[in-house]
């Protein structure tokens, strides 16, 4: 309840996508072991959805944590926090894609397409939840957070091979993503009104701030 904003406007911003231990998709997976991984990679992001959040009002700059500045294992926000640190950013944005598959009231693993393959005529949706918090790199203080969900539907009878599921994975996460980056971009603007007129701007890099001085 003590912690306090402490960061610097215009702000440099790092971002880390976070997901479950062992996280793999058929295009990346997750580095680190412990509480969550870190996906250092693009899988469903593009370049133009970077760029907006990169074009913000009072943003110094953006960039992905460099899994070099990453501890191998990962328990806390803390660790991503000190990471930030390290590449002299203020503000950590952390997002999350939850993904999961249904067919009628049936969930299934993104790569069953065996059992899939018994369902006749019926649709398929993956469902795509994804979520945002704004964090003080100093103090671990919440300026904000954000969540969306996207849907993409299709008929299983199409689900004949694990390409064409992960197709569907990959259009779902992109529109939740996309979804996500208009909503942080609303969340940006209240965070700008509330603390940036009030924050003065830190003397050198960011320093983590110890957790018993909280």
């Amino acid at each position: 309840m003590a912690r306090q904003p402490q960061a610097a406007f215009p702000a440099h911003i790092v971002v880390a996508r976070i997901q479950a231990p062992h996280y793999r998709s058929s295009r990346t997976e997750g580095y680190g072991s412990g509480r969550y991984s870190v996906v250092t990679t693009r899988d469903v992001e593009t370049k133009a959805d970077f760029e907006l959040l990169s074009q913000l009002p009072m943003v110094a700059g953006l960039a992905p944590i460099s899994r070099l500045l990453l501890p191998p294992k990962l328990d806390a926000i803390k660790d991503l926090r000190t990471a930030a640190a390290r590449a002299r950013a203020d503000i950590l944005l952390v997002y999350s894609l939850d993904t999961t598959f249904n067919v009628g009231t049936q969930k299934y693993a993104p790569l069953n397409v065996i059992s899939l393959g018994f369902l006749q005529n019926q649709e398929a949706t993956v469902t795509t939840t994804a979520s945002a918090v704004f964090f003080d790199v100093r103090t671990e203080f919440v300026y904000g957070f954000a969540e969306t969900t996207a849907r993409e539907s299709e008929s299983v009878n199409l689900w004949n091979s694990a390409a064409t599921v992960d197709e569907l994975r990959v259009r779902a996460e992109q529109k939740g993503f996309h979804q996500l980056i208009n909503e942080l971009e609303k969340n940006w603007d209240s965070i700008l009104k509330r603390y940036a007129t009030i924050i003065t701007p830190a003397p050198d890099a960011p320093g983590i701030v110890p957790d018993e001085k909280l």
